[in-house]
């Protein structure tokens, strides 16, 4: 590709059902919808692992938690291993961010040259409670304790994610008067959708209670969960804590919060459309992993269905189709290749065995049935590792110690009939496929071990859950 400029947008937890171009009949999302519109919209991709450190970090190396061993949330990327933004430096190219990160403090090398009002996991330290999973004690989470307060207001990272808008518009206003010759990246980091679940008012109103859908597939309504599922939601306890009314509230707000990012988001795209700058740069938009947003009982993300392991992927530009939908699974680990390709350049020696693919050598490529993308998952509330492969229109979910699950996405988009039993030759095909890339029996050991390393400096489990953030990130300038 042509070297040109990109302007790489990230969200947090935002599912990929919950986009107007995605098919959802009310989230309001009309900027998003109009960047698909000039785009390519890719309707299978996938975050690497479905909570915000390890995701943030194979976005940023393009390899899998197993490989970097950033396991949880309590290990946030520092820099030992290489991101794109230290080739894109060693290019001479100018590269920024704006906003969340989530890494594990500023001042460390990791590939930008300067950091915007950056939010990075508190003290350097993050979860560690999280990390305490060998054995996974009983319930310790409360419904309040992580999705805040509900309803309509502002929250102190509705204002961060304000602040993050203006300082994008204006760092996009200075770009233009600049001519340096060379292209530049600029990633912009919002935290909407992600809870606390509290909107602005405005966009609180869009979602009347009584209009809202039900949530799929509720233990309420006679659903059985998977028991790996079960034993995380004994752990976290937030959705048995909820009443009706408090989960209509919470998707209201999930609904609010959609809408609220898109709206900045469409700022952002204003100002570059005003800069004069638009037919230079490249656009893409993602977000770092899913919602469940009440679905099977469960908040937040941290498990393999595709509210919360699917992620939202747009790409835009030149040399990108307008109005194309691609259906070739893809997922995080090729941003790497994809922000390479994006300013001209090809991997090096360092990034040349790097599996993830450039996203945009996907989208110009046909439909491949063969690909094959991976998650995983050893983080907070799970008893044991949690694998996901997907490869054409059906899915593998591995946990070690528990049964799969296998789905045909193209019957059944919802994963509400398990298959594992019917299909098992070709469940057991996926499950070769998923040990090529890792053994989980041996990786689920791996990331305890690590884990437990970690819980034994910060003096045993006990003090381990009164150690670092109980809930989310505090927003910049607050504790």
């Amino acid at each position: 590709m042509d070297a040109r400029n990109l302007l790489f947008i990230m969200s947090d937890e935002h599912s990929p059902k919950m986009l107007g171009c995605y098919g959802h009949g009310q989230v309001r999302t009309p900027n998003l919808d109009r960047l698909a519109e000039r785009g390519t919209r890719f309707s299978a991709a996938y975050t690497n692992s479905p909570i915000c450190i390890p995701a943030r970090a194979a976005f940023a190396t393009g390899r899998y938690a197993h490989e970097t061993r950033y396991w949880d949330n309590a290990m946030p990327y520092d820099g030992a291993v290489e991101s794109w933004g230290h080739r894109l430096q060693r290019e001479g190219i100018r590269v920024e961010s704006i906003g969340k990160l989530h890494y594990r403090g500023a001042g460390l090398d990791t590939g930008f040259d300067r950091e915007i009002i950056p939010m990075h996991v508190m003290d350097g330290i993050g979860q560690v409670w999280g990390s305490v999973r060998d054995p996974l004690p009983p319930g310790r989470a409360s419904s309040s304790r992580m999705l805040g307060l509900i309803g309509p207001g502002e929250s102190s990272y509705n204002r961060y994610d304000r602040n993050i808008a203006d300082e994008a518009k204006a760092w996009i206003g200075n770009a233009a008067s600049r001519d340096d010759g060379k292209p530049w990246v600029l990633y912009v980091g919002f935290v909407a959708p992600h809870f606390p679940l509290q909107v602005p008012e405005p966009f609180w109103r869009l979602y009347p209670l009584d209009d809202l859908p039900e949530p799929k597939l509720h233990p309420d309504n006679g659903h059985a969960r998977h028991p790996w599922l079960q034993r995380m939601a004994e752990f976290h306890q937030v959705d048995g804590n909820l009443s009706t009314e408090e989960r209509r509230k919470a998707m209201a707000a999930y609904f609010g919060l959609c809408s609220y990012v898109d709206s900045l988001i469409g700022e952002v795209l204003d100002a570059l459309e005003e800069s004069g700058l638009a037919g230079a740069t490249r656009v893409v938009y993602t977000s770092d992993h899913g919602d469940n947003v009440g679905a099977r009982g469960m908040w937040g993300k941290s498990n393999m269905y595709e509210e919360a392991a699917g992620i939202p992927l747009i790409v835009s530009g030149d040399g990108v189709a307008a109005g194309v939908v691609c259906d070739t699974p893809v997922s995080l680990l090729g941003a790497y290749r994809s922000i390479l390709a994006a300013t001209g350049l090809e991997p090096d020696e360092r990034g040349a065995e790097l599996k993830g693919a450039s996203w945009f050598d996907v989208a110009a490529a046909d439909y491949d049935p063969e690909r094959v993308v991976f998650s995983e998952y050893h983080a907070a509330a799970s008893p044991s590792g949690a694998f996901m492969l997907r490869r054409g229109k059906r899915k593998l979910i591995r946990y070690v110690g528990y049964e799969s699950e296998f789905f045909d996405l193209e019957s059944d988009p919802e994963e509400t009939v398990n298959l594992a039993a019917k299909e098992a030759p070709t469940m057991a095909e996926y499950d070769r496929l998923l040990r090529r890339i890792c053994d989980p029996e041996a990786t689920d050991r791996m990331a305890k071990n690590d884990q437990n390393a970690l819980v034994d400096r910060f003096g045993g489990p006990e003090k381990a859950f009164e150690t670092g953030t109980p809930g989310a990130t505090p927003a910049p300038g607050r504790t």
